[in-house]
């Protein structure tokens, strides 16, 4: 299945217009949080915020299938 990552906030949007081949849902959601993980690293060093931003993984037709939030976590 082709998935897509698509970064939106209430405001904007960064569509991914090639996406990836994944074999599941799972997979696309193992790829979403590395990826996540590599922007808030980006982030933190260019000194930037994605608080109020979101991951959207949708399909082909444009189907949210998972959505993650970018803002920091705090345990």
């Amino acid at each position: 299945m082709r998935c897509y990552f698509h970064l939106v906030n209430s405001h904007e949007s960064i569509p991914d217009d090639t996406g990836i081949e994944v074999s599941d849902l799972t997979t696309a959601q193992d790829m979403a949080l590395q990826a996540i993980e590599d922007i808030r690293v980006e982030a933190i060093q260019q000194g930037a915020s994605w608080q109020g931003w979101r991951l959207d993984i949708v399909d082909r037709s444009g189907r949210v299938l998972l959505s993650i939030p970018l803002d920091p976590t705090f345990h």
